[in-house]
């Protein structure tokens, strides 16, 4: 018997105005089978600029009184706009609901502080509501991947190295870095023996990506051509790299939030990209510096390796071969959706997440969070009630042979009636 599909979503801090979505069919150990895998654009594209204002005010909370109301509200259109990207991937595909075993749902990133020097546990919050996934889909969800790994004292991130184990043996590749180039930049490597050190490296894509938008020249530095033009600001660089975390040992984690760039915004365009072009290579260097043994080569996920100039860079400087994993038969751009596919499996299968040289927990430990949707026999007696709520959406109510059985506010109208 074929496993099902698991299928995972994940929305990267670079907020690039996409979801990624991937299907996997694995056991949760090895990769059996690659489904398909596509980046649907938000429908409502205005929920860019509503995650930006949630990144400041979620940078003004740093954890401190109440959480800021607009969680709420970007909390809600990002389940929405999943759920419906989710529906139109398995419609557009031909994917049946019985052949899906569940929904790998990270959610997006707002604000992430791991334990610190003190030793105080950290905490990491991420937006997204499994439960009103799973009912509006009629399918199992897990989500909530990180707050078990900080409970136990982990960073809390990054979770994609067991995944990166997967395809190393899935290409038959060991003594091996997986970089992704994302919001941030982080590193995997996978040993001769299958032994897995991971850690963030520094920034990634994502204060380019600012920086390009403060000048009005679109999203992003589109195949480094701003950078190319520009003229390094080493002074700056040094400055940057002066920052204790860069001498932290592994493993270690970061927010995309966690440097400070106001410097960098008082050179030219160019001049900044060239020098946060550097700053990033100079950041995975240093990282590669830090592991026991220098790897045989780099293979490259994510945004970023797309960004040619940073690849050069990085080969320039760390004298390591760079290999765009798509170069593998692998899909340099999914590998994060499908990593969560993965993540939501082995949850379900009560599997670790997290290792004592991914996350720095003492020992591996499982994570996720599984929602369940509300099912029912034809022979019940079901009463579903939708009441809209003035600021919309719908308070539902299910009652079973009279009975209150479930509440909730939802904003996704209902396919049951």
């Amino acid at each position: 018997m074929s496993l099902k599909w698991s299928i995972g979503l994940m929305t990267g801090t670079v907020n690039d105005g996409f979801i990624d979505i991937a299907a996997l069919r694995t056991d949760g150990t090895d990769v059996i089978e690659f489904g398909p895998f596509e980046l649907f654009p938000y429908k409502d594209q205005t929920i860019k600029e509503l995650i930006f204002k949630t990144y400041k005010e979620a940078s003004k909370w740093n954890f401190e009184g109440p959480e800021p109301s607009i969680f709420s509200l970007t909390e809600k259109k990002i389940t929405e706009e999943q759920s419906y990207a989710i529906e139109e991937f398995i419609n557009k595909y031909k994917i049946k609901k019985t052949d899906i075993s569940c929904i790998g749902f990270h959610g997006l990133t707002v604000l992430h502080r791991p334990i610190n020097l003190n030793n105080q546990f950290g905490k990491t919050k991420q937006l997204g509501n499994g439960q009103m996934m799973s009912d509006y889909l009629q399918l199992p969800v897990v989500n909530n991947f990180r707050s078990n790994d900080i409970e136990h004292g982990g960073q809390g991130a990054p979770l994609a190295p067991i995944y990166h184990l997967a395809l190393a043996n899935y290409i038959k590749e060991k003594d091996v870095v997986f970089l992704n180039i994302g919001g941030v930049s982080n590193i995997t490597y996978v040993g001769d023996n299958d032994e897995l050190i991971a850690l963030d490296c520094g920034p990634g894509n994502a204060p380019i990506d600012d920086f390009v938008r403060y000048h009005k020249k679109g999203s992003m530095d589109r195949d480094g051509k701003f950078a190319k033009l520009g003229n390094v600001n080493h002074d700056l660089v040094n400055e940057f790299m002066e920052n204790d975390f860069f001498n932290l040992p592994y493993p270690k984690s970061l927010d995309r939030n966690n440097f400070n760039f106001d410097n960098i915004y008082k050179l030219s365009l160019e001049d900044g990209c060239a020098t946060m072009v550097k700053i990033i290579v100079s950041s995975i260097s240093k990282a590669l510096q830090l592991l026991p043994n220098k790897p045989s080569k780099i293979l490259t996920s994510g945004g970023g390796r797309k960004n040619q100039t940073i690849i050069n860079e990085i080969t320039l400087e760390t004298k390591i071969q760079c290999i765009n994993i798509d170069d593998h038969n692998l899909r340099g751009d999914a590998i994060e959706a499908e990593a969560f596919a993965f993540l939501a499996v082995r949850s379900l299968n009560k599997l670790p997440l997290s290792f004592p040289y991914t996350t720095g927990v003492k020992y591996p430990i499982s994570g996720g969070v599984s929602s369940s949707y509300l099912f029912f026999s034809d022979t019940d007696i079901i009463l579903w009630i939708e009441v809209p709520l003035v600021d919309g959406g719908d308070l539902i109510v299910v009652c079973h042979d009279g009975v209150v059985i479930h509440l909730s506010e939802r904003g996704i109208p209902s396919t049951e009636s």
